[in-house]
Protein backbone atom coordinates (compact mmCIF):
# COMPACT_ATOMS: atom_id res chain seq x y z
CA UNK A 1 0.00 0.00 0.00
CA UNK A 2 1.45 3.59 -0.61
CA UNK A 3 2.40 5.23 2.39
CA UNK A 4 1.11 8.86 2.82
CA UNK A 5 3.50 11.43 1.73
CA UNK A 6 5.74 13.15 4.22
CA UNK A 7 4.85 17.20 4.47
CA UNK A 8 7.26 20.06 5.88
CA UNK A 9 6.16 22.24 8.73
CA UNK A 10 5.40 25.04 6.59
CA UNK A 11 3.33 22.83 4.26
CA UNK A 12 1.36 21.41 6.83
CA UNK A 13 0.65 24.39 8.87
CA UNK A 14 -0.80 26.09 5.74
CA UNK A 15 -2.98 23.04 4.73
CA UNK A 16 -4.16 22.60 8.57
CA UNK A 17 -4.22 26.66 9.33
CA UNK A 18 -2.44 25.93 12.01
CA UNK A 19 0.86 28.05 12.98
CA UNK A 20 4.16 26.81 13.43
CA UNK A 21 4.22 28.30 16.90
CA UNK A 22 1.01 26.11 16.96
CA UNK A 23 1.97 22.75 15.43
CA UNK A 24 5.42 23.67 18.24
CA UNK A 25 2.79 23.43 21.28
CA UNK A 26 1.16 20.58 20.00
CA UNK A 27 3.73 18.27 19.61
CA UNK A 28 5.66 19.05 22.95
CA UNK A 29 2.45 18.35 24.20
CA UNK A 30 1.58 15.19 22.44
CA UNK A 31 -1.35 16.53 20.80
CA UNK A 32 -0.34 16.71 17.46
CA UNK A 33 3.07 14.66 17.14
CA UNK A 34 5.35 14.70 14.41
CA UNK A 35 5.27 11.28 11.99
CA UNK A 36 9.13 11.74 11.35
CA UNK A 37 12.07 14.05 13.57
CA UNK A 38 15.21 14.42 11.58
CA UNK A 39 18.05 12.95 14.53
CA UNK A 40 20.37 15.32 12.75
CA UNK A 41 18.68 18.44 12.51
CA UNK A 42 15.64 18.31 14.77
CA UNK A 43 13.07 19.02 11.79
CA UNK A 44 9.47 17.95 11.42
CA UNK A 45 7.89 16.31 9.06
CA UNK A 46 3.88 15.27 9.41
CA UNK A 47 2.07 13.14 7.32
CA UNK A 48 -1.06 13.62 4.71
CA UNK A 49 -2.85 11.38 6.84
CA UNK A 50 -2.60 13.76 9.77
CA UNK A 51 -3.93 16.80 8.36
CA UNK A 52 -7.87 16.02 9.54
CA UNK A 53 -6.87 15.58 13.30
CA UNK A 54 -4.87 18.62 12.79
CA UNK A 55 -8.20 20.57 10.98
CA UNK A 56 -10.28 19.22 13.98
CA UNK A 57 -7.66 20.62 16.32
CA UNK A 58 -7.46 24.29 14.55
CA UNK A 59 -11.79 24.31 14.55
CA UNK A 60 -12.17 23.16 18.65
CA UNK A 61 -9.57 26.17 19.27
CA UNK A 62 -11.34 28.26 17.06
CA UNK A 63 -14.38 28.03 19.27
CA UNK A 64 -12.40 28.10 22.41
CA UNK A 65 -12.39 24.55 23.57
CA UNK A 66 -9.47 24.49 26.28
CA UNK A 67 -6.77 22.15 25.28
CA UNK A 68 -7.53 19.39 27.74
CA UNK A 69 -11.11 18.76 26.15
CA UNK A 70 -9.44 19.14 22.56
CA UNK A 71 -7.41 16.26 23.08
CA UNK A 72 -10.05 14.02 24.55
CA UNK A 73 -12.13 15.31 21.15
CA UNK A 74 -9.65 14.16 18.79
CA UNK A 75 -9.00 11.23 20.23
CA UNK A 76 -12.60 9.90 20.66
CA UNK A 77 -13.48 9.47 16.94
CA UNK A 78 -15.87 11.49 14.67
CA UNK A 79 -19.26 10.94 16.33
CA UNK A 80 -17.71 11.40 20.14
CA UNK A 81 -16.32 14.56 19.20
CA UNK A 82 -19.32 15.68 17.86
CA UNK A 83 -21.26 15.23 21.64
CA UNK A 84 -18.13 16.91 23.07
CA UNK A 85 -18.60 19.89 20.62
CA UNK A 86 -22.29 20.38 21.66
CA UNK A 87 -21.46 19.86 25.06
CA UNK A 88 -19.29 22.63 25.33
CA UNK A 89 -21.51 25.04 23.26
CA UNK A 90 -23.77 24.59 25.98
CA UNK A 91 -21.77 25.06 29.03
CA UNK A 92 -20.49 28.26 26.96
CA UNK A 93 -23.73 29.38 25.71
CA UNK A 94 -25.26 28.33 29.81
CA UNK A 95 -21.55 30.64 30.85
CA UNK A 96 -22.52 33.44 29.13
CA UNK A 97 -26.04 33.81 29.96
CA UNK A 98 -25.20 33.35 34.10
CA UNK A 99 -22.22 36.63 33.27
CA UNK A 100 -24.83 38.85 31.24
CA UNK A 101 -27.15 38.52 34.36
CA UNK A 102 -24.41 38.97 36.66
CA UNK A 103 -23.31 41.95 34.81
CA UNK A 104 -26.69 43.43 34.80
CA UNK A 105 -26.72 43.07 38.68
CA UNK A 106 -23.42 44.80 38.62
CA UNK A 107 -24.56 47.53 36.68
CA UNK A 108 -27.56 48.33 38.64
CA UNK A 109 -25.05 48.35 41.78
CA UNK A 110 -22.66 51.02 39.94
CA UNK A 111 -25.47 53.15 38.57
CA UNK A 112 -26.69 53.32 42.22
CA UNK A 113 -30.08 51.59 41.16
CA UNK A 114 -32.55 49.94 44.38
CA UNK A 115 -31.99 45.92 43.99
CA UNK A 116 -34.81 44.37 45.62
CA UNK A 117 -34.08 42.02 48.71
CA UNK A 118 -34.81 38.79 49.03
CA UNK A 119 -36.59 37.06 52.20
CA UNK A 120 -34.53 36.54 55.23
CA UNK A 121 -35.12 34.37 58.06
CA UNK A 122 -33.71 33.48 61.52
CA UNK A 123 -32.75 30.72 63.21
CA UNK A 124 -31.18 29.37 66.10
CA UNK A 125 -28.60 26.38 65.37
CA UNK A 126 -26.84 24.08 68.50
CA UNK A 127 -23.29 23.15 69.45
CA UNK A 128 -22.50 20.49 66.96
CA UNK A 129 -19.59 18.50 66.13
CA UNK A 130 -18.75 18.42 62.55
CA UNK A 131 -16.35 16.09 60.36
CA UNK A 132 -14.79 18.75 57.95
CA UNK A 133 -11.87 19.09 54.74
CA UNK A 134 -11.19 22.49 53.21
CA UNK A 135 -9.16 23.10 49.93
CA UNK A 136 -7.88 26.01 48.04
CA UNK A 137 -10.49 25.92 45.13
CA UNK A 138 -11.42 28.01 42.41
CA UNK A 139 -14.65 28.24 41.36
CA UNK A 140 -14.37 26.02 38.21
CA UNK A 141 -13.25 23.07 40.63
CA UNK A 142 -15.38 23.74 43.61
CA UNK A 143 -18.72 21.63 42.28
CA UNK A 144 -16.73 18.54 41.27
CA UNK A 145 -14.56 18.86 44.77
CA UNK A 146 -18.21 19.09 47.09
CA UNK A 147 -19.95 16.27 45.04
CA UNK A 148 -17.40 14.62 45.43
CA UNK A 149 -17.49 14.91 49.50
CA UNK A 150 -21.38 14.57 49.48
CA UNK A 151 -21.16 11.06 47.74
CA UNK A 152 -18.05 10.50 50.31
CA UNK A 153 -20.57 11.18 53.56
CA UNK A 154 -23.73 10.78 52.12
CA UNK A 155 -24.23 7.38 51.19
CA UNK A 156 -26.44 5.97 54.27
CA UNK A 157 -23.37 4.63 56.30
CA UNK A 158 -22.40 7.72 58.40
CA UNK A 159 -24.65 8.67 60.89
CA UNK A 160 -26.09 12.34 60.90
CA UNK A 161 -28.41 14.86 62.62
CA UNK A 162 -31.87 15.15 62.13
CA UNK A 163 -33.64 17.70 59.72
CA UNK A 164 -31.80 21.36 58.97
CA UNK A 165 -28.93 20.23 61.65
CA UNK A 166 -27.56 17.45 60.23
CA UNK A 167 -27.36 19.17 56.20
CA UNK A 168 -24.11 19.57 54.55
CA UNK A 169 -22.90 23.00 54.34
CA UNK A 170 -20.02 24.79 52.93
CA UNK A 171 -18.32 27.23 54.30
CA UNK A 172 -16.57 30.43 52.26
CA UNK A 173 -13.39 31.01 54.51
CA UNK A 174 -12.54 33.32 51.39
CA UNK A 175 -13.89 34.40 47.70
CA UNK A 176 -14.64 31.83 45.09
CA UNK A 177 -13.95 33.06 41.63
CA UNK A 178 -11.91 31.88 38.70
CA UNK A 179 -8.81 33.94 40.43
CA UNK A 180 -9.55 33.37 44.47
CA UNK A 181 -9.41 30.20 45.92
CA UNK A 182 -11.26 30.60 49.15
CA UNK A 183 -10.47 28.35 50.86
CA UNK A 184 -13.55 26.32 51.35
CA UNK A 185 -14.55 23.92 53.80
CA UNK A 186 -17.24 21.04 53.14
CA UNK A 187 -19.03 20.36 56.65
CA UNK A 188 -21.18 17.40 58.00
CA UNK A 189 -22.40 16.66 61.54
CA UNK A 190 -22.45 14.09 62.94
CA UNK A 191 -23.21 12.75 66.68
CA UNK A 192 -20.98 13.74 69.38
CA UNK A 193 -20.93 10.01 71.30
CA UNK A 194 -20.06 8.41 67.98
CA UNK A 195 -17.56 11.45 66.61
CA UNK A 196 -14.21 9.81 66.99
CA UNK A 197 -15.56 6.34 65.67
CA UNK A 198 -16.86 8.16 62.71
CA UNK A 199 -13.81 10.11 61.69
CA UNK A 200 -11.35 7.23 62.07
CA UNK A 201 -13.05 5.65 58.91
CA UNK A 202 -12.00 8.86 57.19
CA UNK A 203 -8.07 9.86 58.07
CA UNK A 204 -8.49 12.76 55.42
CA UNK A 205 -10.69 14.25 57.51
CA UNK A 206 -10.91 16.47 60.40
CA UNK A 207 -13.29 17.05 63.30
CA UNK A 208 -14.30 20.31 65.15
CA UNK A 209 -17.16 22.20 67.11
CA UNK A 210 -19.15 24.33 65.15
CA UNK A 211 -20.50 26.43 68.43
CA UNK A 212 -24.02 27.46 69.07
CA UNK A 213 -25.28 30.65 66.92
CA UNK A 214 -28.15 31.95 64.97
CA UNK A 215 -28.17 32.27 61.26
CA UNK A 216 -29.96 34.75 58.93
CA UNK A 217 -30.49 33.03 55.91
CA UNK A 218 -31.83 33.14 52.23
CA UNK A 219 -33.46 30.02 50.89
CA UNK A 220 -33.10 29.37 47.11
CA UNK A 221 -35.32 26.65 44.80
CA UNK A 222 -33.46 24.19 42.41
CA UNK A 223 -34.14 26.99 39.95
CA UNK A 224 -32.25 29.13 41.88
CA UNK A 225 -28.71 27.35 42.29
CA UNK A 226 -26.15 29.02 40.89
CA UNK A 227 -23.69 32.47 40.73
CA UNK A 228 -26.35 35.23 39.58
CA UNK A 229 -28.89 34.20 42.42
CA UNK A 230 -26.48 33.59 45.32
CA UNK A 231 -24.60 36.87 44.50
CA UNK A 232 -28.06 38.22 45.10
CA UNK A 233 -28.72 36.32 48.50
CA UNK A 234 -25.28 36.69 49.89
CA UNK A 235 -25.90 40.73 49.17
CA UNK A 236 -29.08 40.42 50.83
CA UNK A 237 -27.34 39.36 53.88
CA UNK A 238 -25.01 41.76 53.62
CA UNK A 239 -27.25 44.54 53.73
CA UNK A 240 -29.54 43.09 56.14
CA UNK A 241 -27.23 42.94 58.76
CA UNK A 242 -26.01 46.20 58.49
CA UNK A 243 -29.41 47.23 58.76
CA UNK A 244 -30.15 44.87 61.73
CA UNK A 245 -27.11 46.20 63.32
CA UNK A 246 -26.19 42.78 63.48
CA UNK A 247 -21.93 41.69 63.25
CA UNK A 248 -21.23 38.28 61.49
CA UNK A 249 -20.27 35.39 63.92
CA UNK A 250 -18.04 33.65 60.67
CA UNK A 251 -17.60 33.19 57.63
CA UNK A 252 -20.57 32.57 55.22
CA UNK A 253 -22.42 29.44 54.65
CA UNK A 254 -24.11 27.23 51.95
CA UNK A 255 -26.46 24.65 53.58
CA UNK A 256 -27.64 21.66 51.17
CA UNK A 257 -31.26 20.15 52.65
CA UNK A 258 -32.28 18.73 48.93
CA UNK A 259 -30.60 17.26 46.35
CA UNK A 260 -31.29 19.31 43.19
CA UNK A 261 -31.14 16.94 41.00
CA UNK A 262 -34.20 15.27 41.83
CA UNK A 263 -36.06 18.70 42.58
CA UNK A 264 -38.75 20.46 40.72
CA UNK A 265 -37.36 23.72 39.80
CA UNK A 266 -39.57 25.43 42.72
CA UNK A 267 -38.39 23.01 45.60
CA UNK A 268 -36.45 24.80 48.26
CA UNK A 269 -33.00 22.87 48.43
CA UNK A 270 -30.10 25.42 49.91
CA UNK A 271 -29.70 28.49 52.14
CA UNK A 272 -27.27 30.83 51.79
CA UNK A 273 -26.21 31.34 55.28
CA UNK A 274 -24.54 34.43 57.65
CA UNK A 275 -23.62 32.68 60.82
CA UNK A 276 -24.90 35.48 63.79
CA UNK A 277 -23.70 35.42 67.53
CA UNK A 278 -26.56 34.11 70.19
CA UNK A 279 -28.68 37.15 71.71
CA UNK A 280 -27.43 37.78 75.41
Amino acid sequence: MREPREMSPGAFAAASRLSAKALRIYAESGLLVPARTDPFTGYRYYRADQLERARLIAALRRIGMPLARVRRAADAGRAAALAAVAAYWREVEADVATRRELTALLLDELSGKEIAMMDVSVRTMPDRVLLSAKRHLTAGELAGWSSRQAELLGDGSVPGLPGIEGAPFLVYHGEVSQDSDGPVEYCRAVPADRAAEIAARFPGLELREDPAHREAYVRLTAAELGAVHGERAFGTLARWAAEQGETPAGPPRQVFFADPRDASPDTPVSDVVGPLPLLP
